[in-house]
């Protein structure tokens, strides 16, 4: 299995940047800690970044970094096809 993977803000917001997965690419962004069959614990680091360990796992996976700014769009997209609907 292989996916996308991302650094957004925790919950949309503008605070620390987290790991966000999905499976596919029409799926929407969450969370690594969604996915507790991916995730690995985060290192034991004081401010560390949280879902490094997992990224660099799935990283040599062969899963798919997408840039942040890219996915943000990403982010706006999918709400304004959900507001439609």
């Amino acid at each position: 299995m292989s996916g996308q993977l991302c650094w957004l803000p925790k919950f949309q917001s503008n605070g620390d940047l987290i790991l966000h997965i999905r499976l596919e690419s029409y799926q929407s962004w969450k969370p690594y800690t969604a996915f507790p069959m991916l995730k690995v614990p985060d290192y034991p680091i004081p401010g560390g970044s949280k879902g490094w360990a997992t990224y660099q796992k799935l990283l040599k996976s062969g899963w798919t970094l997408i840039p942040t700014e890219q996915a943000k769009k990403g982010l706006v997209n999918h709400s304004a096809l959900s507001v439609k609907n």
